[in-house]
């Protein structure tokens, strides 16, 4: 008999709480009535610098089957955070699973840009990926280099062996769900190598909050600026005193002369 669920959430924290973001969103967008169309990511809306929408797209699901296969096989994979003595673990699991999110949709955007722009295929022009599949065959790709005795559980009943779960899924996924992004997948995998071969490397908690901060602050200036978001309390207002003098070059002969107005009242102190 199997551990109780409560335990075993305690065992997968940070899987447990994504798990329960993906989720939270699902309903939102759910009872909001939102269309992938307004948070999916695709070339378009990229070249638009909608780029907040690489972190919407992961974590946003449209239909319940695609919420429940995503998340089922990534509460399967949550076994990483408990491979701390393999050097794994929970800190491993947040930094990467960061790192993921970001170039596995950088990728399918680079992806995109080279059959456009290549091989003059306009169809990727429009197509819009959303889901945290990029992510999910990720962390499979990297679990089948670490640990590739181990099984992967979809649904409570069907399991896979993890050294090729990556591509049975890949495979499995475009023949049953002909809608599922090929590309976004294959980027999780590829994504997922250079992780587990050690290509990316180097991550920590000091690295991790640095991205996140970046993440954050690209975040909010491409919502400003693609005007997704009314921001307007963001706006930074000019501070022109025109009580303070002002400082100009004048062209002479003789090269350059920085020139002063002359104050109208008081004076100003060089510090």
């Amino acid at each position: 008999m199997g551990k109780p669920l409560f335990y075993e959430i305690l065992e997968k924290p940070a899987t447990s709480c994504i798990i329960g973001i993906c989720s939270a969103i699902w309903f939102y967008i759910q009872k909001k009535n939102i269309g992938y169309s307004h948070v999916g990511l695709s070339y378009e809306t990229a070249i638009e610098g909608h780029y907040w929408r690489i972190i919407t797209s992961a974590f946003s699901h449209i239909s319940a089957i695609h919420l429940v296969f995503n998340m089922s096989a990534l509460w399967s994979l949550g076994v990483v955070e408990q491979l701390g003595h393999m050097g794994l673990g929970v800190g491993y699991y947040l930094q990467y699973t960061l790192v993921m999110v970001v170039l596995s949709g950088v990728l399918v955007l680079a992806m995109y840009h080279l059959l456009i722009q290549r091989f003059k295929i306009e169809y990727f022009r429009r197509v819009t990926a959303v889901g945290y599949s990029c992510v999910v065959f990720g962390w499979m790709t990297i679990l089948s280099v670490k640990q590739p005795s181990s099984k992967l559980d979809l649904f409570g009943f069907l399991s896979l062996p993890i050294s090729f779960a990556p591509f049975e899924s890949l495979v499995f996924t475009s023949i049953i769900v002909p809608q599922a992004s090929f590309i976004g997948h294959l980027s999780g995998i590829v994504v997922g190598y250079a992780i587990a071969w050690g290509l990316i490397h180097g991550m920590n908690s000091y690295w991790a909050l640095s991205l996140l901060g970046w993440i954050a602050l690209v975040f909010v200036w491409s919502l400003k600026k693609s005007g997704a978001v009314d921001l307007n309390f963001l706006e930074i207002e000019s501070v022109t005193d025109p009580s303070l003098p002002s400082v100009r070059f004048l062209a002479s002969g003789n090269g350059r002369t920085l020139q002063m107005t002359a104050l109208p009242n008081g004076n100003v102190d060089i510090v």
